[in-house]
C-alpha cells in the first residue's frame, strides 16, 4: 500500500500510575497487531524514493559526511510529511513502525547509510551506539559470545533476550538477510507490565525500584561500570519501561553491584516470560527500516546462520536517536539513555563493520 493509515481502535492514553493499569495506545497484543499489517507497513512510492535521491544528490556531490546530515539540508518535500506521522505513530500510537521499499540494492553503501541517517533527522539527532562514537551503526555477527558480559549482543548470532536500546527510537535497516533465521520480535512493553500487574501486582511493584545495569565496560576513566534505573517508571502521568534483560543479569558480575533478591529474580523472570508469551514477530526484506519506541517496545531476534561470504552475511544499519521533547521521563533517567560516551568520543559514521573485530572500519 502507499500511505500511512490511522490506527484502528486505538486506545485513548490515561493518565499512568503505579499500582494500576496502564491505559495507552502502545498497549496492544499480537493477535489484535499482526491482521492489520496495513496501519504498521508503509511503503515508499516512486516519488518519495525520488524524493530521497534528490535530497542525496548534492550532498553526495559536496562529499558531505554523513554523520553531519541534518534534516535542514535533507529536505523531503514528499516524504518529509510521511514521516511526520511516523513520528506521530511511534510517540503517541502502537509505538513501532516498518517503512518498506527503500531500493538499497541500487543504491552505493553511501547513498543507502544517508537516505537512512536523513530519514532518522525527521524523528530525533542520532546518537553515538559504542565508544568509538559511531552515529551509523551496524548489527553484524562478529563471532563473540553472548554471554561475555563485556559483549553486546549485535555482535554475535544469538538470540537475545527482549530489550531496548539506550535512546529514545531505534531505527534499523536491512542490507542482507541471514541464510536461515533472524527473524525481528518485537513486543509491548505496556503490555507486559498490564499482565505483570494482573498476575502479580507484587512483582509489578518490585520492578518499580532501581536496578543496576552493565554499561558493558563502555565507560570513561572513574566512571563506574553500571548505571540504575528503575524497570517501570512512572512521571507526569506517562509510564516508560527499561527491558529487564541481559543488562541486568550481566551487571551482577560487577564490581560493588548488590546481588539480586529471590524476589528480584522472580520479577525479572516474569517480566522475560511475558515478553515471550505476548511478542509479534516480523520478517525483514532488503531494503526494509524498523523504527521503534524504546520507552514502550521491546525487541529481540531469533537465533540465525549466516552465508560464507562476508558480502552476504546479515547486515542492519542501525540508528539510535534521542528525543528530549519526547515522552516525559523522571530526573536522571535520560542520562542513561542518550547514547554511549566516553572520554575522547568522536562522532563518526562508518559504513562498515570489521570482521572479526569489535570496532567498525570507515
Amino acid at each position: 500500500m502507499y500511505g500511512l493509515a490511522p490506527p484502528s481502535g486505538k486506545s485513548e492514553r490515561e493518565p499512568a500510575m503505579a499500582g494500576t493499569s496502564a491505559i495507552d495506545p502502545a498497549a496492544w497484543y499480537p493477535e489484535n497487531m499482526a491482521p492489520r499489517s496495513n496501519e504498521w507497513i508503509y511503503t515508499l512510492s516512486d516519488s518519495q524514493i525520488g524524493d530521497l535521491m534528490d535530497a542525496i544528490k548534492p550532498l553526495e556531490e559536496q562529499k558531505i559526511d554523513i554523520k553531519d546530515i541534518t534534516r535542514e539540508i535533507f529536505y523531503l518535500p514528499k516524504l518529509g510529511p510521511a514521516l511526520e506521522d511516523v513520528y506521530h505513530h511511534l510517540t503517541e500510537g502502537r509505538g513501532f513502525i516498518l517503512i518498506r521499499g527503500l531500493p538499497v540494492s541500487e543504491m552505493s553503501r553511501w547513498q543507502a547509510g544517508a537516505a537512512f541517517f536523513g530519514m532518522g533527522t525527521y524523528l530525533g539527532r542520532a546518537v553515538s551506539q559504542n565508544p568509538m562514537g559511531h552515529v551509523l551503526g551496524h548489527v553484524k555477527d562478529l563471532g563473540k559470545d553472548y554471554e561475555d558480559p563485556m559483549v553486546r549482543g549485535y555482535q554475535t548470532s544469538a538470540r537475545m533476550k527482549f530489550h531496548c536500546d539506550q535512546c529514545d527510537y531505534v531505527g534499523l535497516l536491512c542490507l542482507q538477510t541471514a541464510k536461515s533465521g533472524g527473524s525481528s520480535l518485537i513486543a509491548s512493553s505496556i503490555t507486559v507490565y498490564n499482565e505483570m500487574h494482573k498476575r502479580r501486582p507484587d512483582l509489578a511493584e518490585t520492578l518499580t525500584k532501581p536496578f543496576y545495569f552493565t554499561k558493558h565496560g563502555e565507560v570513561a576513566p572513574g566512571e563506574d561500570p553500571w548505571y540504575t534505573m528503575p524497570v517501570f517508571a512512572f512521571y507526569d502521568g506517562y509510564l516508560s519501561i527499561r527491558s529487564a534483560g541481559a543488562h541486568v543479569r550481566k551487571s551482577q558480575n560487577l564490581p560493588g553491584v548488590p546481588k539480586l533478591t529471590v524476589t528480584d529474580v522472580e520479577a525479572l523472570e516474569m517480566f522475560q516470560k511475558i515478553a515471550e508469551e505476548i511478542y509479534m514477530p516480523m520478517e525483514f526484506e532488503v531494503g526494509d527500516i524498523q523504527f521503534l519506541h524504546n520507552h514502550v517496545m521491546m525487541h529481540t531476534r531469533t537465533a540465525f546462520k549466516d552465508h560464507k561470504e562476508p558480502e552476504r552475511k546479515r547486515h542492519l544499519m542501525r540508528l539510535w536517536l534521542t528525543d528530549p521533547e519526547g515522552r516525559p521521563t523522571p530526573p536522571g533517567f535520560r542520562e542513561n539513555i542518550s547514547g554511549i560516551e566516553v572520554e575522547g568520543t568522536v562522532y563518526t559514521a562508518p559504513l562498515d563493520m570489521l570482521e572479526g573485530a569489535g570496532v567498525d572500519k570507515k
